[in-house]
């Protein structure tokens, strides 16, 4: 499988979603975080857009997202998150287990993903996902394996304040099993804002110990 030419696709899927200003419809706003919706191109179901600030540069934010290390410890969403095969330095293929959300009624799901980062003009920075067969994890009984369409996070600096970022994800995850649509849709919007909030309060934690470590290391 070519997986290079596959995250060539998609990243550019995603940039297509960030271009696309027309049909979105307004779906939960919190936390200065908007939640918007339009019916997906690719399955039966919903392409979800995530809109935030986070107060970080846009180098910093994206490289944060696309590290594995520590993905667990501020994404509450997840409960694996695992590299499974590193292709290059900006692609590797992924597992990941989510946590059961809905107040239980949907169980955890499964994923494999090739996830890829790619810089632009301008510092904007996309990392994009998207699940692909990868024979080494074949789905397992324990978890409903599920599918992420093209998917992923766009991260470009505020024009009036660089230190900041404006941050835009992208979903359309299809769970599979018996679940009803109604109830992804219910959930799914309060589950995306906390990922963004997840996300700044995880940056915000990351950057505390490296500036200690600084002043310590200046003063030795």
């Amino acid at each position: 499988m070519d997986y290079k030419a596959i995250a060539q696709q998609m990243a550019q899927e995603v940039l297509g979603y960030n271009q696309d200003t027309s049909g979105w419809k307004v779906v939960k706003t919190s936390k200065k975080i908007t939640v918007s919706s339009k019916p997906s191109r690719k399955f039966h179901g919903n392409l979800y857009r995530v809109e935030g600030i986070i107060p970080e540069s846009a180098a910093k934010l994206s490289d944060f997202l696309y590290q594995t290390e520590g993905r667990v410890t501020w994404d509450k969403s997840l409960q694996v998150y695992d590299m499974v095969h590193r292709i290059d330095s900006d692609t590797f293929i992924c597992h990941t287990i989510t946590q059961s959300f809905a107040m239980g009624s949907i169980s955890p799901r499964d994923f494999i993903d090739l996830v890829y980062i790619k810089r632009y003009e301008g510092n904007m920075n996309i990392i994009s996902s998207k699940s692909v067969d990868f024979p080494e994890y074949p789905p397992s009984s324990n978890y409903i394996r599920g599918y992420n369409h093209p998917c992923g996070f766009v991260c470009s600096p505020m024009k009036e304040n660089p230190a900041y970022s404006r941050i835009v994800m992208f979903v359309q995850t299809e769970m599979r099993g018996k679940l009803s649509p109604s109830i992804i849709e219910k959930t799914m919007p309060s589950n995306l804002v906390n990922i963004i909030l997840n996300a700044k309060d995880g940056i915000k934690a990351h950057k505390t110990p490296s500036r200690r470590g600084f002043h310590r290391n200046r003063h030795s």
